[in-house]
């Protein structure tokens, strides 16, 4: 796998992916690195209406955070309006390969976790 999800991948696949990134890392940071490694460069509006439920100060203060940990490039382009665009570094793109083992984890475990779920839902 090259570091990002299946195109076609199964939504309760994704949804656990999403609960374990909040309760194990910064969910914000790891969506917009999975976001800029499937899609590479984009401008800040557009990652804005892609990573769903992000406020716009908290995608500024996630992508500023990238930024200073060396994990994306902020490229300002002297046009009016102004556009802002973002990648990965090389050190966000080897973060998103190993974030990968995330969702295959997922993948092969889904069913076991649901049954663990229903198990201790029941009691």
């Amino acid at each position: 796998m090259d570091g990002t999800p299946p195109a076609e991948s199964d939504p309760r696949v994704e949804r656990l992916v999403n609960e374990l990134i909040g309760r194990v890392a910064d969910k914000w940071t790891m969506l917009i690195l999975e976001l800029l490694e499937e899609k590479g460069t984009l401008r800040f509006t557009e990652i804005g209406r892609q990573v769903e439920g992000i406020s716009q100060k908290m995608l500024t203060q996630t992508l500023r955070q990238m930024e200073r940990d060396g994990l994306a490039t902020r490229t300002v382009h002297p046009v009016v309006p102004p556009r802002v665009d973002y990648a990965l570094t090389p050190l966000g793109n080897s973060l998103s390969a190993a974030f990968c083992g995330v969702w295959i984890w997922a993948e092969r475990h889904l069913a076991a976790v649901e049954e663990a779920r229903a198990r201790f839902d029941a009691l």
